[in-house]
């Protein structure tokens, strides 16, 4: 079955995530993901939070900037969240929007040779592995987490390119899409992914998460044509869907359809009703996707 989320996006004030934390889990919503985007609110400490005040949801993190973070921070990070709260964090890792690791004097001569460095090292020490390594970014001497996780847990990179796209699959468990992503572009993706798995020989399984841009109610047709236009991307066919829970739904099997094994549904940033978007995808989507 294809998995279903909803984004608390950080246009809302940090003191909302609360509510919309809560009923994403009395409601049933599968995931709820949050985005470190700056300079608005911190992913790890938004993610605890969330976690605490929920029981059930899983609470995504897409992304957090390998730039900003001495990989040995993200794992102890990482690590306390899933001993915390098992099999309920889902973490990803990205490069960051260049312009911005930029403005905080972080940003990477080679941002993939950045990310890599950081997956592969996060991975071991998530792993309980003793880490030495000397590498362009990521240096680490005898490094160990003195409580890694329980067992197995999922990192996931954000990618888009074609050279990011294969190493998330050589190096990563998973991958976070943009809602920039068509559900053809989600086949390339998989494509790309794939030719990464096939070159590192893993057999493992590989989530893709996926953001669709979603608005439904009054208005939602001019919402989601604006949002569209404001990110440059109103000309890409099958991107963004508004309308009824149907029509979200046939959305969300395109994309599964495509490669997704699982859709997060990403309101417009000027949601009026993020409560009810909440209500939305849990209640009625969710019984239309299989």
């Amino acid at each position: 079955m294809t998995g279903l989320g909803a984004v608390f996006r950080p246009q809302l004030p940090p003191e909302r995530l609360r509510a919309l934390a809560r009923l994403a889990d009395e409601t049933g919503l599968e995931e709820l993901w949050l985005w470190e985007d700056c300079f608005r609110e911190g992913g790890i400490s938004s993610a605890a939070a969330a976690l605490a005040w929920t029981e059930r949801v899983r609470i995504g993190v897409g992304l957090l900037p390998v730039p900003l973070r001495n990989v040995a921070i993200t794992a102890m990070e990482a690590a306390t969240l899933h001993r915390m709260f098992p099999g309920r964090a889902v973490l990803g890792v990205g490069h960051g929007v260049q312009d911005w690791m930029g403005q905080v004097g972080a940003r990477a001569e080679s941002p993939l040779t950045l990310l890599r460095e950081h997956l592969l090292a996060l991975r071991a020490l998530l792993a309980g592995e003793r880490v030495t390594t000397r590498g362009r970014y990521v240096s680490l001497d005898d490094v160990a987490l003195d409580w890694p996780p329980d067992g197995p847990v999922e990192v996931l990179t954000g990618a888009t390119g074609p050279r990011t796209l294969r190493l998330a699959g050589e190096a990563a468990d998973g991958t976070v899409l943009t809602a920039a992503t068509p559900p053809e572009g989600v086949r390339r993706a998989r494509r790309l992914i794939d030719e990464g798995r096939e070159k590192a020989g893993r057999t493992d399984p590989h989530r893709v998460v996926v953001y669709l841009l979603t608005a439904t109610g009054p208005g939602a047709a001019a919402r989601l044509r604006a949002e569209l236009i404001d990110e440059g991307v109103a000309d890409v066919p099958d991107l963004g869907v508004a309308g009824d829970a149907d029509a979200v739904a046939k959305a969300v099997q395109r994309l599964a359809d495509g490669g997704a094994d699982t859709v997060v549904l990403q309101p417009t940033a000027d949601e009026p009703d993020p409560e009810g978007f909440v209500r939305f995808a849990a209640r009625e989507v969710r019984p239309l996707v299989s």
